[in-house]
């Protein structure tokens, strides 16, 4: 069992809850063959759109991987992303600036920012707990199937 944060506006990360699905860095097939069933997946966002200015700074989604495999869809234009099952849970937007001093993944306190810069990494179990513990109030990793 991994740990992994995706990179994605708040925007693409609600289309993708509702779906049930996920991808990352516009649909590259690499970071989603790295997921494994039953990894879990956190997304950050750090803007509300793509293309717009207002920043969100927020974990926005967090899940678990269902899936064996990932797989490609034909979204027209020439656009053909990859893609993996997620059950989502229902979770709270987080602010992830209270968070920073806490989190082991982010080395650099004042420059928090720049591990999100490949849009894809995996974090360890602590950091992991902890933004679970913000977002959802309790330990998925002590849920059924999971212990």
């Amino acid at each position: 069992m991994k740990f992994w944060i995706g990179v994605a506006c708040q925007e693409h990360v609600e289309n993708g809850v509702k779906l049930g699905i996920c991808q990352f860095c516009h649909g590259k097939s690499a970071p989603s063959k790295r997921l494994s069933r039953r990894d879990f997946l956190i997304y950050y966002s750090s803007k509300i759109t793509m293309t717009g200015a207002e920043l969100c700074q927020k974990f926005t989604a967090i899940g678990e991987v269902i899936d064996d495999t990932s797989y490609q869809v034909d979204m027209g234009s020439g656009f053909k992303p990859f893609r993996r099952g997620i059950r989502y849970f229902e979770a709270k937007h987080t602010d992830i600036k209270p968070l920073v001093p806490c989190l082991p993944f982010i080395k650099n306190k004042n420059s928090w920012g720049y591990v999100f810069r490949y849009g894809f990494l995996e974090i360890d179990q602590e950091s992991f707990e902890i933004i679970a513990h913000h977002m959802l109030e309790f330990n998925p990793l002590l849920s059924a199937g999971n212990v």
